[in-house]
């Protein structure tokens, strides 16, 4: 039976969302935990493209490539595929909600609920500001990435 399969989700998939995919997959892999792990976007403005710069820098930082990433946006398609769902923000969160068909399958939350403490919070966005928002971006990432390997696990 293949392992879990999530899907982290933010608004153009090109900060917060792969950061999250990134930070999952490396905290699975060091667990030794099989999954699937993908990141997509509610909306369509950057699907092809590769993420912000200073999100593949702070990915970098912490010896992980993300520049062959591509911006995508979610499908009806990704509730069926994936057992997890989450999303970076209450805003997101309330759109996939929207959006997902009747026979959707997956689990849809939000990515800090798992983290004690953070629950309801949303994962800082870092688009406007400056490298600083990314090194935050990425500690709250990784605190849902470890917790949802926990819980995976």
């Amino acid at each position: 039976m293949p392992g879990p399969a999530v899907l982290f989700v933010c608004l153009g998939n090109i900060c917060r969302s792969p950061l999250a995919e990134a930070a999952f997959r490396e905290a699975a892999k060091k667990a030794g935990l099989d999954v699937t792990a993908d990141s997509a976007g509610t909306g369509d403005w950057h699907v092809g493209t590769p993420p912000d710069r200073r999100a593949q820098a702070e990915a970098l930082r912490h010896g992980i490539d993300i520049s062959s990433y591509r911006a995508r946006q979610v499908t009806p398609e990704d509730f069926r595929r994936f057992t997890h769902v989450l999303a970076l923000d209450a805003k997101n969160l309330a759109d996939l909600r929207r959006v997902a068909p009747a026979d959707a399958s997956a689990e849809v939350s939000l990515l800090l609920d798992l983290v004690p403490g953070m629950a309801g919070q949303s994962v800082a966005d870092p688009y406007f500001g400056d490298e600083a928002g990314f090194a935050e971006t990425w500690r709250e990432v990784s605190l849902g990435a470890e917790a949802l390997v926990r819980k995976l696990g």
